[in-house]
């Protein structure tokens, strides 16, 4: 298919860029990713190009994976066309029920599906408040749920503290960068679940999956390193959960955290 050529091309310049950055991906567990069939996967958010990371992880299992995007990214000039090829969703978070009825639709076509139910990244690097969407429509659809945890990205490029004058942390080009990527064992979502609980149980797990990374040897920070890219409560210097909360804008409806640090 000529979406399927579209997307070859975009991970051989996904890996381009890898190679020229020499990053090193590792991905954990893939074998929780079904070859076949539908399936939900549901990943944190701690970079831009997180994307990029977790279809490259996931590649063992052989499947494209379609992602729930910002929908401004069908606005960047010579990205719309091979994002309608690639069967990649926009996500207005404003309408979001669009987005929802093309994700059903490509899980019910037996796709893999990749949503960030933080609708955002987290300033505080922890598992902010997420949306009700992966669960509603894993009930719907039947479809598994597969977590995904990834880190080290947030070393690539992310958000931060504004400086002085508003502007956010720009791009790292610098070499030798590692990033971890987790699949955990399918979450299934009952006809009878509800879906706060649910979501909550998600909060749980996803927080659970990302501190395992978190703590990994190689991601650690050296001895008097500030470290703004590593979570407070691990010994960093990213904004805690609370220092955050008037940079993290999620929508109204999203469930506030029951999980992580207090």
């Amino acid at each position: 298919m000529a979406g399927d050529r579209t997307y070859r091309v975009a991970i051989g310049l996904g890996r381009a860029g890898m190679r020229a950055l020499d990053l090193r991906l590792t991905g954990h567990d893939v074998h929780h990713v079904p070859t076949t069939g539908p399936v939900l996967l549901a990943a944190t958010h701690v970079s831009y190009p997180d994307f990029v990371f977790v279809q490259e992880a996931a590649r063992p299992s052989g499947r494209y994976v379609r992602f729930m995007t910002r929908h401004d990214v069908w606005q960047v000039r010579g990205l719309a066309r091979p994002m309608r090829a690639m069967r990649h969703i926009p996500v207005d978070r404003q309408a979001p029920a669009g987005a929802y009825v093309m994700a059903r639709g490509l899980l019910r076509a037996g796709e893999a599906v990749c949503a960030f139910p933080e609708a955002g990244i987290s300033y505080s690097y922890t598992v902010r408040s997420l949306m009700r969407g992966v669960a509603s429509l894993a009930r719907e659809t039947g479809a598994p749920v597969v977590p995904v945890a990834v880190w080290g990205a947030q070393r690539v490029y992310s958000v931060g503290v504004p400086d002085a004058r508003g502007r956010e942390p720009r791009p790292s080009f610098r070499r030798g960068r590692r990033v971890d990527v987790s699949f955990g064992p399918a979450l299934t979502v009952d006809p009878g679940d509800d879906l706060t609980e649910w979501t909550c149980h998600l909060g749980s797990v996803l927080t659970a999956q990302l501190e395992a990374l978190q703590r990994l040897d190689h991601h650690q920070p050296r001895s008097g390193e500030h470290a703004p890219w590593h979570p407070a409560h691990l010994g960093g210097h990213a904004p805690t959960r609370s220092e955050a909360a008037h940079l993290d804008v999620v929508p109204r409806s999203a469930i506030r955290p029951t999980w992580g640090p207090g």
